[in-house]
């Protein structure tokens, strides 16, 4: 492996040699990114996911370079013209833009001014104008024949090719793109024929920003603008002192003729060659940046709605709203069976108010409901209310709560729903899966593509690859780090699991449908090779199982590890997770318990924490969605009054928080913190259960704007 690249990783992602190598190694000898973030500490330097993922990103990114580096060095070799000096500078490069600037002047070049004034024999009259031959005139007669007439011709065509020469050069595009980037402006102008009827855009109507500051969510929301052909977007920035640097570089003589035809031909370079390319850059890594930000701020949402805890032990009513079709309910058990489906209409046109409130007492009496999940779809808010008012008159304790349904109808449409619930209708389904969300989140959302789920901005307006490829990554990171009861878990939650693809988690449901129920992981040693079960079996559970290690996140490498530990302290597999296990690993000294039990700390660490806490769920650790019994109206809100609110997205500018109305309420930015933060997420996560004040209401518009900062309101 290259060791150059190896430091260069290193001091990039600040991390040292020995963890980039051997990732690397782990990763080229087939362990998956959830396999060495959970069993290879020792190797990595106890790596998360994420980490790994970034090695092997920048990895991948420096061999393209190098490769690239070494393409480039050989096409203008075999040219003979590759020097010492031109090699190094390849070599020294950091970005292939870098590199594609070295190469351009050797880059055979398809039909262009310059290359068309090659033909007519004036390369070297262009070599004399840079030269700033006093006699340039004279020495362009040199060069009339049949097709360049007169010296002006020549003159002007030789300039093409001085042009062509002055925008190859790589260190003047370097400087270019970098005193554009840090003093250039991004302009924006409505197109007069355009239409923006909802006004979307109206803020770039008119708009400039300095490029270097603009954030990526109005990068993202420009680009949307000029693509839907509603806004012209340039950029500009301060020509003249590009021009008199040129002038700087190129002209050294008092010499009126050529001093003209450089000026002219630096105008023409600039214009015609360097700008546009610079500007198409530029706007480039603008939108990979944007992207970039966009993508990871979806992720991060993507990752705290997965995360969101399960509802145990609750029989739950899905309750999916509409009008004129009726809002469909499904009853699914607490072991996520469903029980009933059924459909009342409280709402315009039918309003059967009444008999829908009978029938919704009786299914939650029939059948103990404790929570109803209304989708928060249309009708929503109108169901909320009439929920709210079928729970005053009921006579068992039952509680709401609105539900995320992004991605329910994508789901309720699929090939999967279809085969879970051949017999019920797209609604039926979608309110089948609105009830599972609160009972599980993670098994039923990883049945939808991750982006349907929605929780970003301009998820349409990102490279489409990439924002797969990271939010597969996410789900796949939270589905290992949970872990799966492999006697339960559906195809789809396989799918994630490391190491699993669809041949092994074929004959994984064959041999388990053959044998009823797994009672041991050992079994799976004759399901899968070797090294899928050595990728897999720690993230299959067996909550079952009579040995209570397969009931645990240890790998079975290290039961061996895990029972010395046991009988160094005088206890039995039976004690694993009692207070009894708490209180002797309460001070423990783990780097001499590794020692003694021929291990490395990271795997004695989180030996003892499973002993400790054998079926910790990551879930357990986040604060319980809020259950509500009432309603709350725009009209009862007052200016420094205090709520409690879920947040349902966190974009760059603030998070939209349900506090109970029809819209999503905003925190600002400015809102969150005293302190200064670059973005939400620095506090605020999808999930999270926030207290807050409000801020502003405007009924008219009926939009609400929230604080955090409970200080606001003390005078």
């Amino acid at each position: 492996m290259n060791e150059e690249l190896i430091k260069n990783i290193s001091l990039e992602l600040n991390v040292k040699e020995y963890q980039v190598n051997n990732t690397l190694k782990l990763l080229r000898e087939g362990a998956t990114i959830p396999f060495i973030a959970r069993y290879r500490k020792e190797a990595t330097g106890s790596l998360d996911e994420n980490q790994i993922s970034k090695i092997n990103e920048v990895y991948n990114y420096q061999v393209n370079l190098l490769n690239r580096k070494n393409d480039v060095k050989r096409l203008i070799d075999e040219k003979g013209l590759l020097t010492d000096e031109l090699s190094k500078k390849i070599d020294s490069a950091t970005k292939l833009i870098e590199v594609e600037d070295l190469y351009r002047p050797f880059k055979e070049k398809k039909k262009t001014k310059a290359t068309e004034a090659i033909k007519l024999g004036l390369e070297p009259l262009a070599k004399e104008i840079f030269r700033e031959n006093k006699n340039i005139k004279n020495e362009a007669l040199k060069y009339l024949n049949d097709k360049v007439l007169n010296v002006n011709f020549a003159l002007e065509q030789a300039c093409f090719i001085v042009a062509e020469n002055i925008s190859d050069d790589a260190n003047f595009r370097k400087y270019i793109r970098d005193n554009t980037f840090k003093f250039g402006k991004i302009k924006t102008s409505k197109k007069k024929a355009s239409e923006d009827l909802d006004k979307v855009y109206e803020m770039y109507y008119d708009y400039e920003e300095k490029i270097e500051y603009i954030k990526p969510h109005r990068v993202l929301a420009i680009n949307r603008g000029e693509k839907e052909k509603i806004l012209n977007v340039s950029i500009e920035t301060n020509m003249e002192y590009i021009e008199n640097f040129l002038k700087r570089k190129l002209i050294h003589k008092y010499n009126q003729d050529t001093e003209i035809l450089l000026i002219n031909s630096i105008k023409d370079a600039l214009k015609r060659l360097i700008m546009p390319s610079i500007e198409r850059d530029i706007r480039g890594e603008l939108t990979s940046n944007s992207e970039e930000v966009a993508i990871k701020n979806f992720s991060e949402n993507l990752k705290n709605i997965l995360l969101q805890p399960p509802i145990k032990n609750k029989t739950i009513l899905g309750f999916d709203p509409a009008f004129r079709t009726g809002c469909k309910l499904a009853i699914v058990s607490k072991e996520g069976n469903l029980e009933h489906i059924d459909v009342i209409y409280p709402h315009e046109p039918r309003l059967e108010i009444e008999k829908s409130k009978e029938k919704l007492l009786d299914l939650i009496l029939k059948y103990n409901v404790d929570i109803i999940a209304i989708g928060n779809g249309t009708a929503s808010r109108e169901s909320e209310a009439f929920v709210s008012s079928v729970i005053k008159e009921c006579k068992r304790s039952v509680n709401y709560i609105i539900v995320n349904e992004a991605g329910a109808s994508v789901y309720s449409a699929s090939k999967l729903a279809q085969e879970e619930f051949p017999k019920l209708h797209v609604e039926e389904r979608s309110a089948v899966s609105i009830a599972r969300r609160l009972l599980d989140p993670l098994s039923e959302l990883v049945k939808i593509e991750p982006k349907s789920i929605g929780v970003g901005m301009y998820q349409h307006d990102v490279s489409q690859k990439k924002l797969d490829e990271e939010l597969t990554f996410v789900v796949e990171t939270v589905v290992n780090n949970v872990g799966v009861n492999v006697n339960t878990a559906s195809r789809e939650i396989l799918n994630y699991i490391s190491g699993l693809n669809k041949k092994m988690i074929d004959k994984l449901l064959e041999y388990k449908n053959k044998v009823g129920k797994i009672l041991n992981r050992k079994e799976l040693e004759k399901v899968f090779s070797s090294k899928v079960y050595e990728q897999a079996i720690g993230f299959l559970r067996i909550p079952d199982a009579p040995n209570v290690l397969d009931k645990t996140s240890i790998h079975p490498e290290s039961y061996d590890v895990a029972r010395k530990i046991l009988d160094l302290y005088n206890l039995e597999e039976k004690d694993i997770g009692t207070k009894n296990v708490s209180k002797v690993f309460e001070n423990v000294d783990i780097k001499d318990l590794a020692l003694h039990v021929n291990s490395d700390f990271y795997t004695t660490q989180d030996i003892i924490k499973s002993f400790i806490a054998p079926f910790r769920d990551p879930r357990d650790m986040i604060q319980a969605p809020i259950l509500k019994s009432d309603i709350l109206t725009i009209d009862d809100l007052k200016v420094g009054m205090e709520l409690e609110g879920v947040v349902r997205n966190v974009i760059d500018f603030g998070a939209f928080v349900d506090i109970g109305l029809k819209n999503d309420a905003l925190i600002h930015i400015s809102e969150i913190s005293d302190d200064y933060i670059k973005h939400p997420s620095e506090i605020l996560n999808v999930g999270d259960i926030v207290k807050c004040y409000v801020l502003d209401v405007n009924k008219e518009k009926k939009r609400v704007n929230l604080t955090l900062k409970n200080g606001k309101f003390d005078n």
